[in-house]
């Protein structure tokens, strides 16, 4: 199970890396594609941010995977005491089976299908509450995104950028001079705007 919870968390950056690259290559690509057109390259004004280092140290971002830690913990351990309790019970009919405590072979036939349709059930449970928290984790990537990309639209409203692009390791971009690197100022800008929930 933890293997699955490392899993989960390294699927949910992966995605909402995806997800984030995505939509900045469209913006990018628009906005190129209109200046380029306006005035020549040479009048662009350009700058990355590292998604990163937006990922690891934005508050929301942080809020977001800690509620996604503390739901795949409880699910771990509703699944773990149900299996458990199955367990008890699989181990008490094999016990009883083979000490001929059943009235009948028709009678241990009736509780093994019981302990099977329970084996069932939880099987079941367990694709569901997988299947929940694989959504939430994609509505959580989505409300990052949005709240990422609606910010640097307001922020770009005073900076006057062509284009803002995503830079994810070396993904996206190769090499560029640290000047244009606006990571913490972005970081900064959210942060401030982000109001964290009352920690119970």
């Amino acid at each position: 199970m933890k293997r699955l919870n490392y899993l989960m968390n390294g699927l949910a950056a992966l995605a909402l890396v995806v997800l984030f690259s995505q939509c900045a290559g469209k913006a990018e690509t628009q906005t190129a594609s209109a200046s380029a057109q306006a005035g020549g390259l040479s009048e662009m004004k350009i700058a990355y941010v590292e998604v990163d280092t937006l990922l690891a140290k934005y508050n929301f971002c942080i809020d977001l995977n800690e509620a996604m830690v503390k739901k795949s913990e409880n699910v771990r351990l509703t699944l773990n005491q149900k299996a458990k309790e199955l367990d008890k019970q699989k181990q008490e009919f094999q016990t009883k089976y083979q000490n001929n405590a059943y009235l009948s072979q028709e009678r241990a036939q009736q509780e093994y299908n019981r302990i099977a349709k329970l084996e069932q059930d939880l099987q079941e449970l367990s694709n569901k509450l997988q299947s929940e928290l694989m959504s939430e984790n994609e509505k959580n990537s989505l409300q990052l995104r949005d709240s990422i990309n609606a910010f640097l639209k307001e922020y770009n409203k005073t900076k006057g950028y062509s284009l803002i692009i995503s830079n994810t390791g070396f993904d996206n971009l190769l090499y560029a001079d640290s000047t244009y690197n606006i990571t913490s100022e972005i970081l900064e800008g959210l942060n401030a705007r982000y109001s964290s929930p009352e920690k119970k």
